[in-house]
């Protein structure tokens, strides 16, 4: 049996955006979304600029969605958002587990398997990220870092995510986001083949797998060419209306 996974291109803001430039970002990228073939696209704006970029994106190609996630539906969790909320807003996506959320505010990756449970019991996609550190890397245990972030995803979401279509895992080399730095195609593919491998194994045959860390219009084509990509999750780059529309048209090429 041959498994189509429709590309995916999301854009991650990070903490960056203005009313006025966001509405700027944004007016240019859909004029330079020409071609009649788009891949899925989504861009993750900060909190406060959810329902504005939702009103701006009504009706176009565009969906969008959130950069975290609580892993409860309610109560006294000053200042979390809940994934129910992200719903009203009319989110699809809601990346989770991303490195920055890691590192700086100490999420474990039990805590990331519960948020990706949340989102997907809302009725929204998570987007899961995983990815080695420079020390990491550097001493051979890429594979390894990965199989612990995935293990209580996979977990999780035993019997919750039929054949995975509701769910993305996006991997994230740390030492490669916003440094410029990627890892061969070769290497790239090699992680990724490695994901597959486990997600088939837990039967998420149809999960698509998204590569971040510096990818930019002019690298976009040869990492999405490769067998186990199937888009990506695009950090400074997104912050640029041409270099993502690239970056998109990119992705449109791989699709049958």
């Amino acid at each position: 049996m041959t498994i189509v996974r429709t590309p995916l291109v999301v854009g991650n803001w990070k903490m960056n955006g203005a009313f006025g430039a966001n509405q700027s970002l944004l007016e240019n990228l859909l004029r330079g979304l020409v071609q009649k073939r788009l891949p899925e696209i989504g861009v993750c704006p900060p909190f406060p600029y959810i329902a504005q970029v939702g009103a701006l994106l009504a009706n176009t190609p565009i969906v969008w969605g959130a950069q975290t996630v609580s892993e409860h539906r309610a109560g006294a969790y000053t200042g979390q958002v809940s994934a129910p909320m992200l719903k009203e807003l009319g989110c699809t996506y809601v990346i989770v587990g991303h490195s920055e959320r890691r590192q700086y505010c100490a999420e474990t990756d039990d805590a990331v398997a519960r948020q990706a449970v949340a989102v997907l019991d809302s009725g929204l996609m998570p987007i899961i990220c995983v990815g080695e550190s420079a020390d990491e890397e550097a001493t051979g245990q890429t594979l390894a870092v990965i199989d612990r972030q995935l293990a209580p995803v996979l977990l999780a979401l035993a019997g919750v995510a039929d054949e995975g279509t509701t769910v993305v895992i996006a991997y994230e080399p740390v030492w490669a986001i916003g440094t410029g730095k990627t890892p061969t195609p070769e290497g790239v593919q090699a992680v990724h083949a490695h994901i597959r491998k486990r997600l088939d194994a837990a039967g998420l045959v149809q999960t698509r797998i998204l590569y971040g860390g510096s990818v930019k219009g002019s690298n976009a084509e040869l990492l999405f060419a490769l067998p186990d990509v199937d888009g990506g999750l695009i950090g400074g780059a997104a912050l640029d209306a041409q270099d993502f529309s690239t970056i998109c048209t990119a992705a449109a090429n791989r699709m049958v």
